[in-house]
């Protein structure tokens, strides 16, 4: 079986416009949200995408508070295992505050359900979701993002922060895997 790395990709998002569309969501949440915001980022895909957009939030006078859960679904595989495990949870307190909740990609909406959840459990007067692709799923899904980036087609996607079994994460672009 062929590596990953050496599978044939399309580029669908170049990184150009990944940026644009940081940009145009930071400037779309930053009304939302104070600078008492805890921003959560889901690990390890959102990483890249909650980097970006905290640094885009910043440069229009937007100082949120950062914190990170480590959420799995996926493993190393292409499907979700229907269950999310809780491999590290916050390390911020959330009580009393807003909490803005970034993952890379939204497909089964499990992650994004349980982080929620999650934030909500721990005391967050308000829960915000920012997802920058959301792809197309068949079924109904617990809950939709508030703030959208990109709607992604229905292909296996890599690159900024979406892997195949960990690898590609760091390309700047969003690729199809043909």
């Amino acid at each position: 079986m062929a590596s990953p790395v050496d599978s044939p990709r399309t580029v669908l998002l170049p990184e150009t416009e990944v940026a644009a569309r940081v940009a145009d969501m930071a400037a779309a949440i930053a009304p939302a949200i104070d600078d008492e915001t805890v921003a959560v980022c889901l690990l390890t895909g959102g990483l890249w995408f909650a980097a970006d957009l905290t640094r885009a939030l910043a440069r229009i006078g937007r100082h949120v508070r950062f914190d990170a859960l480590w959420l799995a679904s996926y493993g190393d595989g292409e499907t979700s295992k229907g269950r999310v495990e809780v491999r590290a949870p916050f390390q911020r307190p959330m009580k009393g505050r807003t909490v803005l909740v970034l993952d890379d990609v939204f497909d089964t909406g499990l992650s994004l359900s349980e982080a929620a959840r999650l934030a909500r459990e721990a005391g967050a007067d308000r829960v915000l979701t920012a997802v920058f692709a959301r792809k197309p799923w068949p079924e109904p899904r617990a809950i939709q993002p508030d703030f959208v980036g990109w709607e992604a087609p229905a292909r296996y996607l890599v690159g900024y922060g979406l892997d195949s079994a960990g690898a590609l994460r760091g390309l700047p672009d969003i690729c199809a895997l043909d």
